[in-house]
């Protein structure tokens, strides 16, 4: 009756004896055993035999039958289906394990044991239940194992498909990178081109100050591990930068709570939004205006907000969503998840304010 109890498939993968010692696991031995035990239980009212005689020939059964379904999945014959070949080495091993445990009884001499009527209906008896009761339970097991490696195998095609996912969610951060940076670094490249074609006497110290701003910079702009904080000091030097280009027309002003700096955060993104503001909205305007860097934590959802408003000259009706913020808005659903957003409204009595939202993820 222990044939119930399958063996790992790994082991059976390993030749000869090593797989059959790996299959025979204390854990396998112990249920064999107890359900040896659960069968002399139910046999023993029907054996004038002592209790302890019948508990200890179907124990002896019970490992017997172990070792065959264990040999049988190991030592597979050519072209028989393991499940077959397991099934019939139990219903084959039944009657001789019966008969073994009853040697001792007749001294070795089978013959006796065809005539001794009790020792003939006891071994019958033991044997016809263990042909009843084995077979059923080792196909039970093999469906049990079958079904277990099914699931493993589910697990492995589920991390397998994580890990392809993961990879294509890098490519496609590493893509939008990509699209960001040179927009960035042209559109501020062409600030100072229109600074000094313009004949600017601001024009030596701005060329001063961006080259040391792109030597800050450069190394940040591929930054998979960037946090708020960081972010926030690449806006500043920008801000610093722009306001040597337009001290009398720009005013900003940051204000983060300082718990959120060590968030990570998409390398870039508040850049982006800064940037917009001071090129859509700053510059066209006659008067400059103030651009303000706000960021705090909803004490209610957890949720994360930073945004940034400027007093410019506000959402144009026609006016159509650059590439900037259609890359930023696919960044942070890959970097955060569904939750994140990114939210444009008017200000009063004008200007606009771009509002990231989502929760924050562990460095």
């Amino acid at each position: 009756m222990s044939a119930l109890v399958p063996f790992a498939a790994a082991g059976s993968a390993r030749p000869g004896w090593r797989a059959f010692v790996a299959a025979l696991t204390v854990k396998r031995l112990a249920v064999a055993l107890l359900l040896a035990a659960a069968a002399a239980l139910m046999l023993n009212p029907i054996f004038m035999t002592p209790f302890e005689i019948v508990l200890g020939r179907m124990l002896v059964i019970a490992v017997m039958l172990l070792f065959a379904f264990t040999a049988a999945g190991v030592w597979q014959a050519p072209g028989l289906p393991r499940w077959l070949a397991q099934v019939l080495a139990v219903a084959l091993t039944a009657p001789l394990a019966a008969l073994v445990v009853y040697l001792p009884a007749v001294q070795g001499d089978v013959t006796a044991l065809w005539r001794h009527e009790p020792f003939m209906q006891g071994f019958v008896l033991i044997t016809a239940t263990v042909l009843l009761v084995a077979p059923v339970l080792a196909l039970g097991a093999l469906y049990r194992e079958r079904d277990a490696q099914a699931r493993q195998e589910a697990l492995q095609f589920a991390l397998e498909r994580s890990t392809l996912e993961k990879q294509a969610l890098d490519s496609r951060l590493k893509l939008l990178h990509a699209q960001i940076e040179p927009h960035f670094l042209f559109n501020t490249l062409a600030n100072v081109q229109a600074l000094v074609e313009s004949g600017s006497a601001q024009a030596a110290p701005v060329l001063r100050s961006l080259i040391a701003y792109l030597r800050a910079a450069m190394p940040r702009l591929d930054d998979t591990h960037a946090t708020l904080g960081n972010e926030v000091a690449l806006v500043r030097a920008y801000l610093d930068l722009m306001l040597m280009r337009m001290p009398d027309r720009l005013v900003f002003e940051l204000r983060v709570a300082p718990e959120l700096s060590g968030l990570r955060f998409p390398s870039m993104a508040l850049l982006t939004l800064v940037e917009n503001s001071v090129r859509h909205g700053i510059d066209p305007s006659e008067q400059g205006g103030r651009i303000t860097l706000h960021a705090w934590r909803d004490g209610a959802t957890g949720e994360v907000h930073v945004s940034v408003a400027d007093t410019g000259v506000g959402l144009r009706v026609a006016a159509v969503p650059g590439t900037g913020l259609a890359n930023l808005r696919e960044r942070l659903l890959a970097f955060y998840g569904p939750p994140a957003r990114l939210e444009l409204s008017e200000e009063t009595p004008q200007g606009v304010c771009a509002e990231i939202v989502f929760m924050p993820v562990t460095p």
